[in-house]
Order: structure tokens, then C-alpha cells, then sequence
């Protein structure tokens, strides 16, 4: 019997079907010598520091940083996780081989490999690496089903990148907790989190600092159109009145008049960053419901893989072009035209050296049915338009350039015109609604010829200047793929994402993390930093930590790993060094405390760290004379327990013993005298306590 997991019940099913697996069994479905089971997503995750030892539950400075030697796995505490690993674990010792058909991608990877390693899996492996979920998409996986060593380095990958989030956000975030925090708020840390939350925080002060200023500008309108005065902008009110009277008494002179047609490129096909920007731009989705909107037409398989990262297709695929423009039964006005001809093969959008594990987003031959919410078909209808677009001729403009002069007053203005509109034709109802790379329209220029002259009719324009652009999602999520820079050209971003901060399919849960921290709040499409956001960047003085640049050198490098050329545990060794360097700066610096403010986290239960904690902590174990004292539910002891074994119970010879008189047996080696207490008249040994004729409990070693 050959067992093939799946992610998703849903996608399950799909491949069951496929492969004529059609008896429902709890937790699987059998048949035709295979059995079909699946996750829920992650059923395992890396263990908690508690964990590794049981004094880790205590949020204290004085066992950071936590590096545990090596790295566990766990199940996710859910008693419908538990069960459904324990059938997934008895179909592993059962069957013959295993078949991985989790989601074709990182993410996907490392899933599957904890449930399996999790499941202590000795089978042989293989995996099925497919882009759509249509049944020739699963069948013709199933014939060409890869070795799982093919992706190994992707799992190194997957799990360097969860062990590295580990260090940096468990140690962090404890670290300045503990040392900054009020009022048990927590300070949440992030490897990805804190450098975008720290591009918000430094826009917002930009916007904050920032000081409006007048100034005025000299125009004119000669034949109906408006020209700008070739100056700089005047500061002061008076000089656009002298220069406005110096321009009233003359005419307007045409000086140069120049045509130049070009052309606007196609838009790029979609990754799920552009995908993203662009909802947002059009319908104010966020990035986290894009993913989801994008996710589900995945899975009804009317659209492919969505959490990608590139713009191009692989050449392979070209044959198959046709096919699913023929099926775009909704889209025949702008199909038609180019099934009647060969579809072009350009390099811009077939290009296997852009193309890894998987291509850019593009519709299925599956069109989607009346069934779908309002915005799938929204999202449907961009991935579509997108698509086909990229088939299209590129449009053809002719620029127009225009000097004229009044006196030594030199004049400019420019406008466009579509002359054919190609691509375009699929966007002219939505004229405010383009594409990213369309821009404004500008004025329609008459035909002028030059030495011409006439009456015109100057004017002064006052402005202010304009404080910098608080972010959007769409910018911020294009921040994040350029690390922070601001790349309008989409050629240049495309080389830059391989630096990026985050991937593709996280950055949109790093934007709802910053939400639900309170660390950034949304006012209409805008991104505003909190005043606990501010005030959390501000006390991070590790620019390490901020530093959206060397965040993308992290992921420059993870990315390395998943190709072979860069060490996981050398990354795994540079984040703890850093971790360590960070954890001695911090302990030792000074800072203020931020506090906290209303629905911001605390540290719960367990977590929770209590003043009298950080007593403990500030005092030596008297035993062993080298570990820190740690408080539990019912004693004292040593950090280092299970080899010293030095421990001081609460209650002692039928009395509760209050945490100051514990102190003084640490530090004086004896309380003062228990009141209402019978003396025995003798020395009762209590392990590391006796009880003396004067009522005094004795520390004894």
C-alpha cells in the first residue's frame, strides 16, 4: 500500500479521486492500493523552551539567551491534532512507501517533514511537486513523481528559517519584556516583525517632523493649455507678483515643439506580492485577505499556485497557453483575437532561468461558476486580465514636449496620447483603476508650430509642500520586497527580491502580527504607527534588529540555502551569536520602560514573571554557589535542579514559610520566630531546614 499525505482534507480528496482511492475510512481514504490521509496544515512545531527545561516557563533575564543544543519538534497541543497524527503515524508503519503531496513550497515542505519525522518514518519517500490541482495537473504529477532528496535543501531551508525565528523572537522578545516592559505587557520581537515595523515607525516620524512650507509658481494658459514656469519655486508672495506683472505686458512665444511615439511595455504577470499590491490598490483587500481570497481559487482549481515569488512562466508551459485561453469562456471579446493567431513567445513572460519550483500566477483551464464569492471573482478577474494582457501588442503613445517663453521666462508642458491602446484595451473601463505601471493622463497638446506667438494669460499658484506618504499595504508590501528601498522599476525589483525581508507568503501575517500587537493601527487605507510601536523601535538601539537591509541579507542567505550554497547550520551559528552579543547588550544598557496600553498582550499563566521573581534571580543558589534561584509553585530552588536538588518548600513543620523569610534563610541562615508554633524540644531535620528551640528555622547544608 503506497500512503500519500496531503495539507488539506479538500486536497485529499482532489488526488484521492484521481487515483481511485474511494472508501471513506476515519481519518483516510482507501482504495486501488492506495491510502489518501492529511494534515491540518502544521501538526507539529518547534518545542517551547519549557520544554527544555522546566525553569524556562519563568520569563527571567537570568536564563537568557535560551539556545537549546538541539532543536525538537512536538505535536500542536489539539486533541484533533493528536488524533489524526495517530492515524497518520499507524498508516507510516503500515504502508510500503510514502508519497508527499504537501503544498509544493517551503512552507509545504516543512510540514510534511515534521509529521514524518515527528512519525519516526523509515519508508522510501517520494514527492509529488505540482502547480495546480486539476485532475491532468495531479495525474500528470503522478507519473512523474520526484525523489524527496530533490528537496532536502528547501526543508533545510524551511527549518533554518523556523529555528532562526525561534532564537531571535523567543530571546527578544523575553529580553526586552523583561527589561523595558510595564505592567506584564508584552514586547513582542520579530526577525521580519520588528525591521517592517520599524520602516512604519521611521515614516510616521518623518510625517511627524515634518513642517509645511508655502511657495507660489508662475503658470500661464496659451490655446487652452496650461504651462508651468521653468524656475524654482518662489518662497515669498511678493516675488510671484513682480514676476506675475513682468509676464502680463508680453506675448507667449512657441520655441520648441517635439513628437516622440514609444511604447508601454506590458504588466508582468503575477506574483503574490504584485497580486496583493494590486487588490489593495484596486479594492483595499488586505495582503492577509488576498492570500486567502487567492488561496481558495487554488484549491477550487481555477487558478495555480499562489505563493509565489516570481513574474514568469516556464517555457514548457507554452503549449498549453491556448488551451486555457480557450477555455476563458467569460473573457472571449479579448481572447478571440489572439486565438486567431500564434501566441506570441516572449521573453518577458517565458523565461526558465526566473522560474524555480514554480511559475507566476495564471488562471487554469478551469473557469470559475456563479458559485464564488464577490471578491474571488474580483481576484479571479485581476489574475485573468493580468494573463491575458501579457499576450497583448504593447501599447503605442506618442509623448509631446513643449517650450515657449514670455520675455527670458522660459515655459514647459507635456502630454500623451494612446495611439494604440493594445494591452490596454482590457482596462478601459477602469481608467483610476490600472494596472501599477499605467500612469496619470496628461493634457491633450494641440499641434504648435514653433516661432508662433500670442496672447496668453499667466496666473500664480500657491501651494504647500506635502509631507512624505504614510504607507499603504501595497507600498509596504513593496517596501518589504526591496528591503526597504523604493523600486518603481519592476525589472529592478525583480532582481532585488531574492533580498527581500520576508517571503511572499508571510509578509501579509507580519502586517496582521503589527495589528494585533497594537503596534500599528489602519486609518482608511493608510498604515499608522502606534505610539507603543514608536516607542518599542525606539527602544531597540541594535540595529540589527531594525535594520530591513540586513534582514534581507538573512533571507538573501536562506535563500542560498534552499539552493545548496549556504551552510543552515552556519546561519543557525551567526543568529546565535547574534542572539547572545544582544542578550549582554541589552541586560547591560539602560532604557526606559514602555508601558502598556489598553488590549496590548501580557505575559499569561505560566509566562507570567512576578516582582518576587526577579528577587530570586538577583541571588545564588547556596548550595551549588553558581546557579540563579527560581521560584515554583511550591519552593525555592536552584535553576540547575536536577543536579543540585537544593530546593526550600513553602511549607515546613506544618508552617507556610513567606518568601521573606525564605530570603533570610538564604541570606541570613535563619527567619525569625514562627508564632503559634509547639517546640518539639528537639532538632527535626527538614532535608536543608531544622527547626531550632527558638521557634527559628536553620538553613544547613
Amino acid at each position: 500500500m503506497k500512503l500519500c499525505i496531503a495539507e488539506k482534507p479538500s486536497v485529499a480528496r482532489d488526488i484521492a479521486k484521481v487515483l481511485g482511492a474511494t472508501t471513506p475510512r476515519n481519518g483516510y481514504i482507501e482504495g486501488n492500493g492506495y491510502c489518501v490521509t492529511w494534515t491540518f496544515g502544521h501538526l507539529c512545531t518547534l518545542k517551547e523552551p519549557h520544554d527544555y527545561g522546566v525553569h524556562f516557563k519563568s520569563w527571567n533575564l537570568i536564563f537568557l539567551p535560551i539556545i537549546p543544543q538541539n532543536f525538537g519538534i512536538k505535536l500542536i497541543d489539539n486533541k484533533g491534532i493528536e488524533n489524526q497524527f495517530k492515524i497518520i503515524e499507524k498508516l507510516v508503519s503500515d504502508c510500503e512507501e510514502v508519497i508527499n503531496c504537501g503544498d509544493a513550497g517551503q512552507e509545504g515542505e516543512l510540514i510534511q517533514r515534521w509529521v514524518l519525522q515527528k512519525a519516526k518514518c523509515q519508508k522510501p519517500v517520494k514527492r509529488l511537486w505540482i502547480s495546480s490541482l486539476t485532475e491532468d495537473a495531479i495525474k500528470e504529477g503522478f507519473n512523474n513523481l520526484k525523489d524527496a532528496e530533490n528537496y532536502t535543501k528547501l526543508y533545510q531551508a524551511g527549518n533554518a528559517r523556523a529555528i532562526g525565528d525561534w532564537l531571535l523572537g523567543i530571546n527578544a522578545t523575553r529580553l526586552f519584556t523583561k527589561k523595558f516592559g510595564a505592567n506584564q505587557a508584552v514586547l513582542s520581537i520579530g526577525r521580519v516583525q520588528t525591521p517592517t515595523l520599524a520602516m512604519l515607525v521611521q515614516r510616521q516620524k518623518e510625517i511627524n517632523a515634518f513642517v509645511s512650507e508655502e511657495y507660489w509658481e508662475l503658470k500661464t494658459k496659451y490655446r487652452e493649455v496650461i504651462f508651468n514656469a521653468d524656475i524654482e519655486r518662489l518662497k515669498s508672495k511678493e516675488k510671484a507678483e513682480k514676476g506675475l506683472e513682468y509676464l502680463k505686458d508680453k506675448l507667449f512665444t512657441i520655441i520648441s515643439f517635439e513628437i516622440k511615439e514609444g511604447k508601454e511595455k506590458n504588466p508582468r504577470l503575477f506574483d503574490l506580492t504584485s497580486l496583493q499590491v494590486e487588490a489593495n490598490k484596486k479594492y483595499g483587500f488586505s495582503a492577509e485577505n488576498t492570500l486567502k481570497l487567492i488561496q481558495s481559487l487554488y484549491e477550487k482549481k481555477h487558478t495555480t499556485y499562489p505563493r509565489v515569488d516570481t513574474t514568469y512562466l516556464s517555457e514548457s508551459l507554452y503549449p498549453k497557453i491556448a488551451g486555457i485561453l480557450q477555455s476563458m469562456v467569460h473573457y472571449q471579446e479579448f481572447t478571440a483575437n489572439l486565438l486567431s493567431q500564434p501566441i506570441p513567445k516572449s521573453k518577458t513572460v517565458f523565461d526558465d532561468t526566473k522560474v524555480t519550483d514554480h511559475h507566476a500566477i495564471i488562471p487554469t483551464e478551469i473557469p470559475p461558476n456563479s458559485s464564488l464569492s464577490k471578491e474571488e471573482k474580483q481576484i479571479y478577474d485581476l489574475v485573468a486580465r493580468r494573463f491575458i494582457a501579457v499576450f497583448y501588442p504593447e501599447c503605442k503613445i506618442s509623448n509631446t514636449l513643449v517650450e515657449g517663453k514670455v520675455g527670458d521666462v522660459v515655459f514647459k508642458t507635456n502630454g500623451k496620447q494612446i495611439l494604440e491602446p493594445g494591452w490596454r484595451i482590457l482596462y478601459n473601463k477602469e481608467k483610476d483603476k490600472e494596472p501599477e505601471n499605467t500612469t496619470e493622463e496628461e493634457q491633450n497638446l494641440p499641434i504648435f508650430e514653433v516661432g508662433e506667438s500670442g496672447k496668453h494669460f499667466p496666473i500664480i499658484h500657491k501651494g504647500k509642500t506635502a509631507a512624505p506618504k504614510p504607507f499603504t499595504e501595497a507600498t509596504l508590501l513593496r517596501a518589504m520586497e526591496t528591503a526597504g528601498k523604493q523600486v518603481e522599476d519592476e525589472e529592478l525589483r525583480e532582481m532585488m527580491k531574492n533580498n527581500g525581508i520576508g517571503r511572499p507568503s508571510t509578509r501579509a501575517n507580519i502586517i496582521e502580527t503589527l495589528f494585533k500587537r497594537n503596534y500599528i493601527e489602519k486609518k482608511k487605507k493608510n498604515l499608522i504607527a502606534t505610539n507603543t510601536g514608536i516607542a518599542l523601535i525606539d527602544t531597540i538601539e541594535d540595529e540589527l534588529l531594525k535594520s530591513p537591509e540586513l534582514t534581507g541579507e538573512w533571507e538573501l542567505k536562506l535563500r542560498k540555502i534552499e539552493k545548496g550554497e549556504y551552510s543552515a547550520d552556519i546561519f543557525k551559528e551567526e543568529l546565535i551569536a547574534m542572539v547572545t552579543d544582544l542578550t549582554k547588550k541589552v541586560i547591560n544598557g539602560k532604557g526606559k520602560s514602555i508601558l502598556s496600553v489598553q488590549n496590548s498582550p501580557t505575559v499569561e499563566n505560566e509566562k507570567k514573571t512576578t516582582k518576587s521573581e526577579i528577587v530570586w534571580s538577583e541571588n545564588i543558589c547556596p548550595k551549588c554557589k553558581k546557579n540563579k534561584l527560581i521560584k515554583g509553585k511550591t519552593a525555592i530552588g536552584c535553576s540547575n535542579f536536577e543536579n543540585c536538588k537544593f530546593k526550600i518548600t513553602f511549607e515546613n513543620f506544618g508552617k507556610k514559610l513567606t518568601e521573606k523569610q525564605i530570603l533570610d534563610l538564604i541570606i541570613k541562615k535563619k527567619t525569625s520566630k514562627l508564632k503559634g508554633f509547639n517546640c518539639p524540644n528537639e532538632k527535626v531535620c527538614e532535608g536543608v531546614l531544622i527547626l531550632n528551640s527558638e521557634f527559628e528555622v536553620e538553613l544547613v547544608i
